[in-house]
């Protein structure tokens, strides 16, 4: 019992602390569209005040026609009063469609405001963010937070007018008796913890069945796309897909079906409570009237203003339960947008040199991924002349594209520093210094834009003048292009109506061409050429010293035939250099590279 009584004060103690996330909510609804808001509130609270003004004027009506059978005379101005009890209905029932008009400019604007602030925000995270499966599921649930909280911002509009329409009936109620209000209000508070208590216990399982929704997503992902269509055909994989996905979604029901039965059961008994002491204070009413102390019209206007105050209370109750437990599901899109990158520029930051004079230097540098104890690199000593061109080969795993992010700085060193003309790079600003590093990685991005968008990513501000053109030219994607149906302006892959899909190389040299657009003083090229064949290779690669005269270039490959263009080849083993040089010098010094070639050129022997 003592157990139970703690777990219950805990999560009333979650539910208060989870409403400090409402005013962050209120703050961006405001950004998403001040006069939207302002407009729905004004519909709000005019249309709040007309059930009191409609009833006080039946009360009126009918009290004079209760007079005129009692004979006296219709009171003058009487149908006035008919007149403006159409005209307030009608006033009310166009501002419910103002509301509803409001409402869904709001949300179209709050989606809209919300989604972009995630995305930007997201763009500016650390990259080990993305790799933590715990961030990841609260990135999940913050993308899902940020456009399903509509009913949320609508029900705060609506609590609003709930509030300033039960506070106006209750008026007449209390004048009448307090005691009949306190009783309508105490038949109201059972329901209200009972909807809330079960809102939380939906929370938190929401919370549990985060990680089983991202395996369905998945699962879903694999059983029906074109990337997995292959193997699902090959081996008869959609059985075993559709069954595991089977699997965890009735986890998923099972456990919904179980909540969901606690909470019919527990809210027919509170349904039955509240009813019960709205008939109560009715009854008393009509006691009142038929023993002479009220007239028809205080009847009616007091039955309509108990109805009235007791719908809305309850609505209150039930309104506000709803809103502090979806700022519960507001948590994780509150701390989203708390969380802050590591990797930052400082303030005053140094803007990249222009042009780089002495180049890179790696100095003792040891980095290990976050959550792991291995060093992928080990007090790595490297020197990166201006103009130099550099080939990183080794094992998977040895750290050559953990090398390459940690130039770029998507991640910074855990021991060690590396420097830019013989400043630490986290002097440099972020934004600038990667302005002037162009990057493929071997992972490339395959935008389902227009093939002249595709490549224009690759440096937005200069894809003008037949500059898009000639990286096109540069990287050979060229010939690809024109033989597209609408040449730059063709659509890219399957996903939408009349986009044409490329191979794997031809995405790859439309890749290149984007690296080739920035034109910056680091070209960096991780597995350039993994899915070109032969020829093409030879072709891009007849081009590579020429393409990258005046900059400096670090290739990363498992072609030998093609790092050996390189003026240097450095081999990475155990996050150290095992050993570097010329092809030609570590040919002949019949280490660690020559076994590497030796091996790989026996296969096409």
């Amino acid at each position: 019992m003592e157990k139970s009584s703690r777990s219950w004060s805990a999560t009333w103690r979650e539910r208060i602390r989870a409403l400090q996330n409402i005013p962050p909510l209120l703050s961006i609804v405001w950004e998403s569209g001040p006069g939207v808001v302002v407009g729905g509130l004004s519909a709000r609270i005019i249309a709040a005040l007309s059930p009191l003004a409609i009833l006080w004027i039946t009360k009126r009506i009918l009290d004079a026609i209760q007079g005129h059978f009692s004979g006296r005379p219709l009171p003058q101005g009487f149908w006035w009063l008919v007149a403006a009890e159409f005209g307030i209905a009608a006033i009310s029932a166009m501002l419910t469609r103002s509301v509803a008009f409001f409402d869904a400019l709001l949300a179209d604007r709050f989606t809209r405001h919300v989604s972009i602030r995630v995305m930007g925000h997201a763009s500016r995270l650390d990259l080990a963010s993305y790799e933590d499966p715990v961030f990841y599921d609260k990135l999940e649930r913050a993308r899902v937070q940020a456009t399903d909280r509509i009913y949320m911002i609508q029900a705060m509009g609506l609590l609003l007018q709930q509030f300033i329409t039960a506070a106006s009936l209750s008026a007449a109620v209390l004048a009448f008796s307090p005691w009949l209000m306190a009783l309508l209000v105490a038949a109201v508070v059972p329901a209200f913890l009972g909807e809330s208590h079960f809102a939380f216990l939906g929370y938190t399982q929401n919370i549990r069945q985060t990680p089983i929704k991202r395996q369905l997503d998945y699962l879903r992902t694999v059983g029906a796309s074109k990337e997995s269509a292959k193997e699902l055909k090959l081996f008869a994989l959609s059985d075993y897909l559709s069954g595991e996905y089977t699997r965890l979604s009735n986890q998923i029901y099972d456990q919904n079906v179980r909540l969901a039965r606690r909470r019919l059961w527990a809210g027919l008994g509170l349904a039955l409570l509240s009813t019960a002491g709205y008939y109560g204070a009715y009854t008393y009413v009509i006691y009142r009237t038929v023993i002479g102390a009220l007239t028809w019209g205080s009847l009616q206007f007091l039955a309509g203003s108990i109805a009235g105050a007791s719908t809305n209370i309850q609505s209150i109750f039930s309104t506000f339960a709803s809103i502090a437990d979806q700022s519960l599901f507001l948590t994780d899109l509150v701390e989203f947008f708390k969380v802050g990158p590591v990797v930052r520029s400082k303030p005053g930051a140094l803007l990249a040199p222009r042009p780089i004079r002495d180049g890179f230097q790696f100095d003792q540098v040891t980095f290990q991924y976050p959550g792991t104890q291995r060093a992928v690199l080990d007090r790595l000593d490297l020197r990166i002349e201006p103009g130099e061109r550099i080939a990183l080969i080794g094992e998977n795993g040895q750290g050559k594209t953990t090398l390459v992010k940690l130039i770029t700085r998507l991640y910074d060193p855990t021991g060690g520093r590396i420097l830019l003309d013989g400043v630490d790079l986290r002097e440099y600003s972020i934004e600038d210094l990667q302005k002037q590093i162009s990057v493929i990685f071997q992972d490339f991005m395959r935008y389902e834009m227009t093939a002249r968008q595709n490549i224009a990513v690759g440096n937005l501000e200069a894809a003008r003048d037949g500059a898009v053109q000639r990286a096109a030219g540069k990287s050979l994607a060229e010939g690809v292009i024109e033989r597209l149906p609408n040449g730059y302006e063709q659509l890219l892959g399957r996903r939408f109506e009349g986009g044409v899909d490329l191979s794997g190389g031809e995405w790859q040299k439309i890749a290149l061409a984007r690296a080739y657009l920035r034109e910056a003083q680091l070209l960096i090229l991780d597995e350039p050429t993994a899915a070109l064949d032969a020829r093409s290779e030879y072709e891009v690669f007849q081009r590579f010293a020429d393409l990258t005269t005046g900059k400096t270039a670090l290739l990363i490959s498992h072609r030998f035939s093609t790092v050996r263009m390189a003026d240097r080849i450095v081999v990475l083993e155990n996050g150290q250099i095992a050993e570097q040089g010329s092809h030609d010098h570590l040919m002949a010094l019949g280490g660690r590279y020559a076994g590497m070639f030796e091996l790989q050129a026996s296969s096409y022997r």
